[in-house]
């Protein structure tokens, strides 16, 4: 969860200087955060979608190392798809929330 965070927050403040031209040219900050979340929801529904398919294939393999659940539990599987998707939803709109928040001309500066 923690590498998941760490990576799309990063992709999301390497678009600082994105952000800092939209809002000086009148875009909200509201809007410029929320853009910035948004685009990377296609990452993320890719993401979870490939990871599913590869439990699916993968789980058969490990099933003899699991103990107290079964390899394909619906509630286990859903709970952590659902805390890695609320981890990467927060490590998208945070960094973008945050880059908002500064202000056009000293983001237009940064480089």
């Amino acid at each position: 969860m923690v590498g998941i965070y760490g990576v799309i927050a990063y992709s999301v403040c390497q678009r600082t200087r994105e952000f800092g031209i939209r809002m000086a040219l009148g875009d909200s900050k509201t809007s410029t955060a929320l853009r910035g979340a948004r685009q990377n929801i296609r990452l993320i529904a890719w993401g979870l979608a490939i990871g599913l398919v590869a439990e699916f294939e993968l789980t058969r393999f490990m099933a003899d190392l699991l103990y107290g659940i079964g390899p394909r539990d619906p509630l286990t599987l859903m709970l952590m798809a659902t805390i890695l998707l609320v981890a990467a939803l927060l490590a998208s709109y945070i960094p973008a929330r945050r880059a908002s928040k500064v202000g056009p001309m000293v983001t237009l500066r940064y480089e």
